[in-house]
């Protein structure tokens, strides 16, 4: 497979752990950061708006891993470039909200 078909799917994965938050907020009836609040990122947005993201996210990233080259997910680089591109949305996403709901302070015991 021609590793330009990788690129897709790190950003593939990344939509898709994207969606996890917004979908799970949105479902409990809690509102969570989105780039449709005020400020974009920080603020919060409704319950209905995080679901309306979530799926988004969700579709955007079923274009990219399954309509983009012939993505197996028990060929290695395939699983690798997705994880990649989850994992790194994953760390990004906890230092940049951490901030607002207290996940980036230090542990102590």
């Amino acid at each position: 497979m021609p590793w330009l078909h990788l690129a897709p799917y790190v950003f593939g994965g990344a939509f898709l752990a994207n969606a996890v938050p917004h979908l799970v907020s949105g479902m409990m009836g809690k509102p969570f950061q989105s780039p449709f609040a005020k400020p974009p990122g920080q603020g919060l947005s409704s319950s209905t708006v995080n679901v309306l993201w979530g799926f988004f996210n969700l579709a955007v990233g079923y274009l990219l891993v399954c309509r983009v080259g012939a993505f197996d997910l028990r060929d290695a680089s395939d699983a690798a470039a997705l994880g990649l591109g989850m994992f790194l949305l994953a760390l990004l996403t906890a230092r940049l909200f951490g901030r607002f709901n207290g996940g980036n302070t230090p542990e102590r015991s």
